[in-house]
C-alpha cells in the first residue's frame, strides 16, 4: 500500500470511529429534547422533586397522582444507564432546580455488563455535580429492582445495592432507598404479580409497593 492509500485509509476509519462516538454520545439527545419541550410546555417550578433514571422511572405513570401534594417531575428516559444520564444530567435535572432528585439507573449497566464498582464511579460523578451546583439539592439513590426476566444476576445486582448503600451512608445529604426488598415473595424471588408480560417491568400493583417505600422520603410528617 502506497502512502496515499495509507492516508486516505487512515482519515476513513477516524471519520468512522468519530461518527459512531458521536452516535454514541448522543443517542438519548432526540428524546431528552422531547422530554425538555413538554416540560417548558406545561411549566415546572424550581424547587419541584425530579425523578430521573432509566424505564423504571419513565413509566411510573401514577407517580405523581400517587403523590398529589408533591410537585413532581419525571425525567426517566428508558434504556438508559448511568454514563446516559451523566451525560443528559443538566437537561434532566441540573437545569431544573428540584429540591430533591430521586435516581434510578444502575439496572440496564448490569445487565450491559457494567461491573458495580464502575456504575459507583459514574454515579459518584453525578452526585458530586448536583451537590456542587444545587448544594441544597437532597439525592436519593434508587436501589436496583429485582426481576423474573434478569434474576440470573441477581448477585450483581445485591453487590450493586449493598455498594449504594455504603455510598449514601458515608455522603451527606444522600439518601438510598431500597425497593429490592418488598418486590420478593416469602420464597425471596421476585414476586410474579407485580410485572407485566416481559417480567422487567412492573404494573401498577408494582407501583403500589413503590408507593409505599417512597413515602417517608416525599411526605414530610
Amino acid at each position: 500500500m502506497n502512502s496515499k492509500s495509507l492516508f486516505t485509509t487512515l482519515f476513513v476509519g477516524l471519520l468512522l470511529g468519530l461518527n459512531f462516538t458521536f452516535a454514541q454520545s448522543n443517542k438519548f439527545d432526540k428524546e431528552v429534547e422531547t422530554i425538555s419541550h413538554q416540560l417548558d410546555s406545561a411549566g415546572w417550578a424550581k424547587g419541584s422533586v425530579v425523578f430521573t433514571g432509566s424505564s423504571s422511572v419513565r413509566m411510573w405513570k401514577s407517580l405523581q397522582d400517587q403523590f398529589p401534594e408533591v410537585p413532581i417531575i419525571n425525567t426517566g428516559f428508558g434504556g438508559s444507564t448511568a454514563e446516559d444520564l451523566e451525560t443528559q444530567l443538566f437537561p434532566l435535572v441540573l437545569r431544573l432546580e428540584p429540591s430533591k432528585v430521586f435516581i434510578y439507573e444502575g439496572d440496564n449497566d448490569i445487565n450491559g455488563g457494567i461491573t458495580a464498582a464502575e456504575i459507583m464511579a459514574t454515579l459518584d460523578r453525578i452526585v458530586s455535580r448536583i451537590q456542587k451546583q444545587l448544594p441544597n439539592t437532597t439525592v436519593n439513590l434508587i436501589s436496583a429492582k429485582p426481576s423474573p426476566s434478569r434474576w440470573e444476576l441477581k448477585t450483581s445486582y445485591m453487590v450493586l445495592n449493598d455498594l449504594m448503600r455504603q455510598y449514601c451512608t458515608a455522603h451527606k445529604n444522600v439518601n438510598f432507598v431500597n425497593v429490592w426488598d418488598i418486590m420478593l415473595d416469602k420464597t425471596g424471588v421476585p414476586r410474579a404479580d407485580i410485572f407485566i408480560g416481559d417480567n422487567l417491568h412492573m404494573n401498577e400493583k408494582g407501583y403500589a409497593l413503590w408507593k409505599e417505600i417512597f413515602t417517608p422520603f416525599l411526605v414530610e410528617e
